[in-house]
């Protein structure tokens, strides 16, 4: 009889593809470094083949590794589903996630709903404020969970989306082509503000900050009112906004990693529930995406 992949070790398994360590996956799954790599040689042992290679300090799938990611995601997603299915009566009490207010608007109808039709007993608490602050309330547990944007990855968090970041503009005005680039960005904390100021500063481009918000929308109002230049995730995108390339002065953005902090203070049913919905919903919107 062929023998079962164990789920545990999936999720492990999946934590170190999305990190790209182990020490931040055992992180991600409370568990110890040397037992992730101990669930890691089981998983190769029972597959018969090694799964990831070592490049310098980092460790990155193998080409069997990258087949067996997507399985991973599927036959976790599908068992977190089925225990849903005959245990959801069972959860009642309140959960707590933070979310930025650039996520909000795009996200949280969707999870939102699903969490509510699943947990109908269950009260959800949503703070909106930046990613920095969320993870400081991450560490005072003030929060369950907290949906955060990850460019740099210098903290343990679930990946579970990729976004590009854009240089956007009006698109009824020419405000990017001023000499003297005037822009609407977060708040001096923001790594999007201080990225977007490195990018110019690297091609010489002259610039001035004319709005400071860590709202969204602010900064949407802004440039959709020809007053400034921003930038914005792919899915900060709005009517009346275009995207601005590179044939036109402005640089490269990086990847923004879309990742799912956990509070380490303690661990729920109520906290598991809602973060395997999130990312539920976030392969969901995927999927419209793309149906479009």
């Amino acid at each position: 009889m062929t023998a079962l992949l164990d789920i545990d070790q999936l999720r492990s398994f999946i934590a170190i593809a999305e990190t790209g360590s182990f020490t931040k996956a055992a992180e991600v799954v409370n568990k110890t470094q040397s037992a992730v790599s101990m669930q890691m040689k089981r998983l190769e042992e029972r597959l018969d083949r090694p799964v990831f290679a070592r490049d310098g300090r980092a460790s990155k799938l193998t080409e069997d590794g990258q087949r067996l990611l997507d399985y991973a995601r599927r036959i976790v997603k599908l068992n977190v589903e089925t225990i849903a299915a005959f245990s959801d009566a069972e959860l009642s009490g309140r959960v707590r996630l933070g979310v930025p207010d650039d996520y909000a608007d795009r996200y949280l109808p969707e999870i939102m709903a699903r969490f509510s039709r699943a947990y109908p007993g269950v009260e959800l608490s949503v703070i909106c404020e930046p990613s920095v602050d969320l993870l400081e309330r991450i560490d005072a547990n003030e929060i369950d969970l907290a949906i955060v944007t990850n460019c740099e990855t210098k903290r343990a968090a679930e990946t579970f989306r990729r976004e590009r970041l854009l240089w956007v503009t009006s698109a009824r005005h020419s405000t990017h082509a001023e000499e003297r680039l005037p822009l609407a960005l977060g708040r001096p904390t923001c790594s999007w503000r201080r990225i977007a100021v490195e990018k110019l500063e690297s091609v010489g481009r002259q610039y001035r900050v004319i709005y400071s918000s860590s709202s969204a929308g602010a900064v949407a109002a802004a440039v959709l009112a020809g007053l400034s230049v921003s930038v914005l995730p792919e899915s900060g995108l709005r009517p009346g906004m275009r995207v601005l390339t590179k044939a036109e002065g402005f640089p490269d953005l990086p990847t923004c990693r879309i990742g799912l902090v956990r509070s380490a203070h303690e661990s729920s049913a109520l906290a598991a529930a809602l973060a395997e919905h999130i990312v539920s919903s976030l392969d969901n919107l995927s999927e419209q995406q793309a149906a479009e």
